[in-house]
């Protein structure tokens, strides 16, 4: 649930913070310094990354619960749990400040972003990377777990019954019970996930793509207007 949380502020977060960006440049038609443009741009970068990186997390607790449910409660503990979305928005943190640190077309004298002034394209791949990689293991953790999930309805049908105890031993010789119920929960709970991943993926795929196309293409203003009319839906 530390997880879940941090999901739930980074989006919070984000959206606040480019809510406030769309209406005070595109209302109050103010202009921003180039400092203080990359400082509110680098809080919707480090909160997108956060969001990720906290599905990141996510994915990776439920990937263990699922492939290893008797040593489940070994591996992941509350002090690890606060540790590793400690250092997740640590690091979405310092990921979204670099442009404001030098990391930045303006700096460098090179090929600048054509969505994003200001921002190099360099910097712009190595976050689409960083990005693609999280969300193609969240991909897999959860395709994996789909997977267990359709094995174990069809082992209850088997059985024809949902009441069993299944006692198993742990790697350390200790024997541990594990319930179905406790096994459908879990399940449950990583196909609610999924569901809040394919809404990730359908509302910010489009954006990543045009990103995709911003650094290998030439931009026009159509596809800029619909960059600017998909970041305001997500």
């Amino acid at each position: 649930y530390h997880f879940i949380g941090s999901l739930a502020v980074a989006d919070l977060l984000g959206s606040v913070i480019f809510a406030y960006s769309f209406v005070d440049f595109h209302v109050f038609h103010r202009k921003d310094s180039p400092n203080v443009f990359l400082f509110k741009l680098g809080g919707v970068t480090a909160s997108f990354t956060a969001s990720v990186g906290s599905l990141f997390l996510t994915a990776i607790d439920r990937y263990i619960s699922i492939h290893r449910p008797l040593a489940y409660k070994r591996i992941v503990t509350r002090p690890k749990a606060v540790v590793a979305f400690c250092v997740m928005w640590t690091i979405a943190i310092v990921i979204a400040v670099l442009p404001l640190l030098g990391w930045n077309c303006k700096k460098l004298n090179s090929v600048c972003s054509d969505i994003f002034p200001l921002i190099d394209e360099t910097y712009l791949m190595f976050w689409i990377g960083v990005t693609s990689i999280l969300l193609l293991f969240i991909v897999y953790a959860y395709m994996y777990i789909l997977w267990k999930a359709h094995s174990h309805a069809v082992r209850m049908l088997q059985r024809g019954t949902q009441k069993s105890i299944i006692i198993q031993s742990t790697e350390d010789g200790k024997v541990q019970i594990t319930r179905p119920d406790q096994t459908r929960m879990d399940i449950r709970l990583a196909k609610t996930l999924v569901l809040i991943l394919v809404v990730l993926i359908i509302c910010w795929g489009p954006l990543l793509a045009i990103m995709v196309y911003d650094v290998f293409g030439k931009m026009n203003k159509l596809i800029k207007t619909i960059f600017a009319f998909c970041s305001m839906l997500c």
